[in-house]
């Protein structure tokens, strides 16, 4: 009985130190607060990528087929550089199909290597001669190529590849630790600036050579598909 009293004043003891009256407020913690500007998160707006290169109407007013794609790839997943990665790979897909469109009309119109060329035979190894090219189509021809041949071909594409990749204002850059070609708008499709008759680059010329590009990519295509698959070109129209 004695060890429970003295327990239970023990208790007593301890409430009394560590209770605290009903009347006494305890402070308050003040919840952090966010500045209005914190809050609202504000939004970034960039400007808008000129669209050089726009086809012209019949009015004043210019055409840009895919213009809110441009814009989206320039603007909200890429920048202005970006941009100009795409007008480069744009050149230069266009300048390919020139070279392509050419080649198969010449093909088409005869002007074949057999009667221009001093050498016979396309390969002496695989016998293929410049006159059997000649008797095919520009399909059937592209395929008789050897792949000698094919290598030649892409090794000169990774040469002027290479170069543009490495070079700035007709310089090689040794110092920069990130390739000229590989920084970002370091594409321009401009970089070899080959121009041995020196005419003057000016912005009525990259306009012509752009619209010409376009031109040919559908030529080409269209010509291959009508070489591939007898009536797909025209398109067949109901009326």
């Amino acid at each position: 009985m004695k060890f429970a009293a003295t327990f239970l004043a023990g208790l007593t003891l301890v409430e009394g130190f560590t209770q605290q009256p009903a009347n006494v407020a305890r402070p308050a913690v003040a919840a952090p607060q966010m500045s209005e500007e914190a809050q609202v998160p504000m939004l970034e707006i960039k400007e808008k990528v000129p669209l050089d290169g726009a086809a012209p109407l019949l009015t004043d007013q210019k055409l840009f087929l895919g213009e809110l794609y441009w814009d989206k790839l320039t603007t909200e997943i890429g920048s202005a550089e970006t941009g100009t990665y795409l007008r480069a790979a744009e050149i230069k897909h266009g300048r390919s199909a020139m070279l392509a469109t050419i080649g198969f009309a010449l093909q088409k119109l005869g002007v074949t290597f057999d009667k221009i060329s001093p050498h016979e035979y396309l390969s002496v190894s695989q016998n293929i001669k410049f006159a059997d090219l000649a008797a095919m189509g520009p399909i059937e021809a592209i395929k008789t190529v050897p792949a000698e041949g094919f290598a030649q071909i892409f090794g000169l594409i990774a040469a002027i590849e290479i170069y543009e990749l490495t070079h700035r204002d007709g310089e090689i850059k040794e110092d920069e630790r990130v390739a000229p070609g590989l920084q970002a708008g370091g594409l321009t499709g401009y970089q070899l600036n080959y121009n041995p008759l020196n005419i003057p680059i000016t912005d009525r010329r990259k306009f012509v050579e752009l619209q010409n590009g376009r031109a040919a990519m559908f030529a080409i295509c269209a010509w291959v598909a009508a070489e591939t698959t007898p009536g797909s070109v025209p398109l067949p129209l109901p009326w």
